[in-house]
């Protein structure tokens, strides 16, 4: 009887199908992807590949940057309600309101967003092109940021650049506690402590080494000197980071309270089964109007050209 690996493989190469899947997602469905990579990461694969048919296992906003940059393709994600609570937290409506206030200002908006949101923004960021794009932006512009206010608060204080901030926060990485951290540190004080600049300011304050998955992904393969490593984001990531380096010891900063890990609900929604069935079914297909697609890829692509090194030009003023 076919197991759903080899159905997965079987399907795929019928449907001439490309699988992505985030750092995030369960080990097994990271091992049955073409690639595995943070946001950026999965948004430059989708948009290079020749693959008619994407299959994206990670959440809807990915999806949907998929489609943005490549409409022609039939994009699957596995679990349509594989949500992120960064959208939740920024509604359109509101965020269009917010938008409105700051007229001559640009907005740049984490790519942990909806369609709809990126359609009345400047340029989106992702946590491993953030620093880059806020440095190609004139000093004389004024910057919102939205939704996560924990990168953007990092950005504005690393950077010295002043931002109005969105009030919304990654529910997973408000979660780590600073006072569990400090004692799992002083535990183990050989540790290196590697955190996602998503985590609450006072969770930053004991980190070694901040950053986007993939940069902390590579301070554990690289670093050959240090063998233990604390680490301040979702669990997902330690699969590959303990394929990377089997002799370290990887652990997870603590949550609050009881919990002992913290994981993204909305990722672990994914499942082999449900990827087998997209590829099987081709549905779920993520699905955007012509015209929102339009309005909403200039924010992604002025983003891949400044993370490409090119000049961009800006709006001078927010035009609905």
């Amino acid at each position: 009887m076919e197991d759903v690996k080899d159905r997965i493989r079987r399907l795929k190469k019928e449907r001439n199908a490309l699988i992505l899947a985030h750092y995030y997602e369960d080990g097994p469905i990271q091992d049955i992807a073409d690639h595995v990579g943070d946001s950026l990461a999965l948004a430059q694969w989708g948009e290079q590949a020749t693959n008619p048919v994407i299959l994206m296992a990670g959440v809807v906003f990915m999806g949907e940057s998929v489609k943005i940059l490549s409409p022609d393709k039939a994009v699957l994600l596995p679990d349509l309600d594989a949500g992120c609570s960064l959208v939740q937290h920024s509604p359109y409506e509101k965020y269009l309101a917010w938008r409105r206030q700051y007229p001559d200002a640009i907005c740049v908006t984490y790519v942990n967003s909806s369609a709809e949101v990126k359609s009345i923004t400047d340029v989106c960021v992702t946590s491993s092109n953030s620093e880059k794009i806020i440095g190609a932006i004139p000093k004389n512009r004024r910057i919102l940021f939205g939704p996560d206010r924990n990168l953007g608060r990092y950005l504005s204080k690393k950077l010295d650049r002043e931002m109005i901030l969105w009030p919304g926060a990654c529910e997973v990485h408000i979660l780590f506690s600073a006072r569990r951290l400090f004692e799992l540190k002083s535990q183990h004080p050989k540790a290196l402590v590697l955190a996602h600049p998503e985590c609450d300011e006072t969770v930053l304050q004991y980190a070694d080494v901040i950053g986007s998955t993939k940069r902390l992904l590579d301070e554990v393969a690289n670093n050959r000197e240090v063998n233990e490593f604390i680490v301040a984001t979702e669990h997902g990531i330690f699969h590959q980071m303990q394929k990377a380096r089997p002799d370290a010891l990887l652990l997870q900063a603590p949550a609050q309270g009881a919990c002992a890990c913290n994981e993204c609900p909305y990722m672990k929604l994914n499942t082999l089964e449900k990827v087998a069935q997209a590829l099987q079914d081709m549905q779920p297909q993520v699905e955007l109007a012509p015209a929102l697609i339009e309005k909403a890829r200039a924010s992604l692509t002025r983003m891949l050209a400044i993370t490409r090194g090119e000049q961009v030009t800006w709006p001078q003023a927010f035009a609905e």
